[in-house]
């Protein structure tokens, strides 16, 4: 289980935050340090980027290929966990293509899509122009966030079912590019209902894409039909034998794994309290998590710098490796009363733990 935090100057523990977070004004003192504090931490390293990805595919692809052929169920079952785990951080980088600025890392998007977004049918067109939004401070936790609902003031039936659907991305990921991107391609009218209903990774039902334009236009195309590819490849290959189901099913319930892990970790990244309202960046800040160390378990569960989403928020242009720099200052820095440690939390339990009682209407 996840250790409790000893934050340097903060409390170990989170303080509850009221229902009127929301309503909370930004604390300039706090904005001010942060972008103070870390202006050395922008560049992004080469080296970390391309290592971590380059270890994590090859490591998540080669415990797929043992999960598939092996004949042992213990090894299987093994192989498919360290699976799982690999894949769903090498995935994770999608949310570093959205904002780091590509001539920094050039190549690092194709490369990623190539080894990851296209074999795993989640390009990262999927996210691009889509998280940026959840990232506006007018948008962010209103009904124009393609990344927000109030999951806490919802019925206590929508956690595990919210959890529970993510299990069919597998099979959504396959229809989208093997079924619906083949016949958008030649049915009038129904590239724009692709583009703009299923070509997002949101949790906002009433979110609607905009088609895209120019060179980013140009560069989804050519994502797209690679992956449309892939999956009719993919499909053509099992239904005429030549990936035998058994091996097939696997390799689905690991993807399956992979959406379910990343969904699980979506649903404790902020506390979904607001209703609708306009926030400052300090209610925004204070709406998202912390798990920082000594908690062990955000390495698995939030990997690539997602155990810093609530940092992240207040600072979205340091690149994942430096938040743990960034958050070891700012916890130094900023005296106790400031509310920047008032978003760090012990670990997943108690996150879940949480956001439950709240649909139960306990806190």
């Amino acid at each position: 289980m996840d250790s409790s935090i000893a934050l340097s100057r903060g409390p170990a523990i989170a303080a509850p935050i009221s229902s009127a977070t929301h309503r909370v004004a930004d604390d300039k003192a706090m904005l001010r340090t942060a972008a103070e504090a870390t202006r050395d931490l922008i560049a992004p390293s080469k080296a970390i980027y391309w290592s971590d990805l380059l270890a994590s595919v090859v490591v998540g692809y080669g415990a797929l290929a043992v999960a598939v052929t092996t004949g042992s169920t213990a090894v299987m079952i093994a192989a498919g966990i360290v699976s799982v785990l690999a894949l769903y951080r090498a995935l994770s980088f999608i949310h570093e293509i959205t904002h780091i600025k590509h001539a920094a890392l050039p190549g690092f998007r194709a490369g990623w899509n190539a080894l990851v977004g296209v074999p795993m049918m989640v390009p990262s067109f999927m996210y691009e122009g889509v998280h940026n939004l959840h990232h506006a401070k007018t948008r962010y936790g209103t009904s124009e966030d393609p990344e927000y609902l109030p999951l806490a003031l919802m019925k206590p039936y929508t956690l595990p079912l919210f959890v529970l659907v993510s299990a069919l991305a597998p099979v959504g990921v396959l229809i989208r590019y093997g079924v619906l991107a083949p016949l958008s391609a030649v049915i009038p009218g129904f590239r724009k209902v692709v583009v703009e209903r299923y070509s997002a990774l949101s949790i906002n039902p009433s979110f609607r894409r905009r088609l895209p334009e120019g060179e980013f236009r140009a560069q989804w195309l050519k994502v797209e039909t690679a992956t449309a590819v892939w999956a009719v490849a993919l499909l053509t290959m099992v239904a005429t034998g030549v990936i035998p189901i058994r091996g097939f099913a696997i390799a689905m319930i690991i993807g399956s794994g992979v959406a379910v892990l990343n969904q699980v970790r979506t649903l404790v990244a902020h506390l979904w309290e607001n209703e609708g309202e306009v926030m400052s960046v300090t209610a925004q800040y204070l709406d998202s998590v912390n798990v920082p160390p000594p908690a062990l378990l955000p390495v698995l569960w939030a990997p690539v710098g997602l155990r810093y989403h609530a940092l992240h928020h207040l600072l979205p242009g340091v690149p994942y490796h430096a938040l743990g720099e960034a958050h070891r200052r700012l916890s130094d820095t900023l005296d106790a009363m400031s509310p920047y440690h008032k978003a760090s939390y012990p670990g997943l339990p108690g996150l879940v733990s949480k956001i439950t009682r709240s649909t139960m209407g306990t806190r």
